[in-house]
């Protein structure tokens, strides 16, 4: 359905960010938000983040954009979870920091860690709307399974971080409910992965605030906000959305199997990028 896409193009991609006026697209009338057995919104279903549009996988990515057929020219452009400029909302890293990620960008992000077919990690995960993820919800937990690069989360309601945790890309979650907002906290982290576009490192002391807020049937409001002292000066929030893709399953992926570029990527890294002008 999707189809095979490069972990490379996710390399060149930019920061996610969400307007009011991307937020209220869509044509189709808003329904009631679904309710769990505890009373709970219903965040069960597969979604796909990074994108306005309502409908299916297939009406909501009809256009010629990232995550589009380009059957369809006609049809709005659906935007990746990264192919989005940073707007006001720029990342507040530390002087030598923003070095460095101004530095991978000038590479054209050829030390993407996902080249490597290594996990996305969070919050680009969690935005990437090139793939589905399923959220399965339970009083107890909540489960999300993200087609890109096969991984999954666990995430505890009303419990503590356990004590023994070990660096991982995807870190450890747990959530609570505050009204009718899941807000999933999340420590332990490595510092293999990038936050949100080209170059956007982070240390091992990221903790990272996630709240989902399902506003209607189709709609997941998406805030995250990233603190990591090691290298931002600050807070740094971004928002998106998750929109409903009823009737679509995740499909296998095996970055690992079809990745014919880490040989080409070492040697851009040794040589450099030579841009023809």
């Amino acid at each position: 359905m999707r189809g095979f896409i490069a972990a490379a193009i996710v390399a060149l991609l930019c920061w996610p960010v969400s307007s009011p006026a991307q937020s209220a697209r869509g044509t189709a009338t808003k329904s009631a938000v679904p309710r769990a057995s505890d009373g709970k919104p219903d965040l069960t279903g597969v979604w796909q983040g990074g994108s306005t549009q309502r409908g299916s996988w297939e009406e909501a990515n009809a256009g010629v954009g990232v995550g589009g057929t380009g059957s369809n020219p006609s049809a709005p452009v659906t935007l990746s979870s990264n192919d989005r400029p940073a707007g006001r909302e720029g990342a507040p890293y530390q002087d030598w920091a923003a070095k460095k990620v101004l530095e991978s960008f000038n590479r054209r992000g050829i030390d993407d860690p996902t080249a490597r077919c290594l996990p996305a990690g969070l919050p680009r995960s969690v935005m990437l709307g090139l793939f589905p993820q399923q959220i399965i919800q339970t009083p107890k937990q909540i489960v999300i399974l993200y087609e890109y690069m096969n991984t999954f989360r666990v995430i505890p309601i009303n419990a503590k971080h356990p004590d023994d945790i070990l660096p991982s890309y995807m870190g450890d979650s747990v959530g609570r409910w505050e009204g009718d907002t899941l807000v999933v906290d999340v420590i332990g982290f490595n510092d293999k992965t990038w936050l949100a576009g080209t170059g956007t490192f982070h240390s091992d002391a990221l903790h990272v605030t996630e709240r989902y807020t399902r506003v209607d049937k189709d709609q997941i409001n998406y805030e995250v906000t990233m603190e990591d002292p090691m290298v931002l000066t600050g807070p740094w929030t971004l928002r998106s959305t998750i929109m409903f893709r009823e009737g679509t399953r995740l499909e296998e992926y095996i970055c690992a199997e079809n990745n014919v570029d880490p040989e080409r990527y070492e040697k851009l890294l040794k040589d450099g990028v030579k841009f023809n002008r």
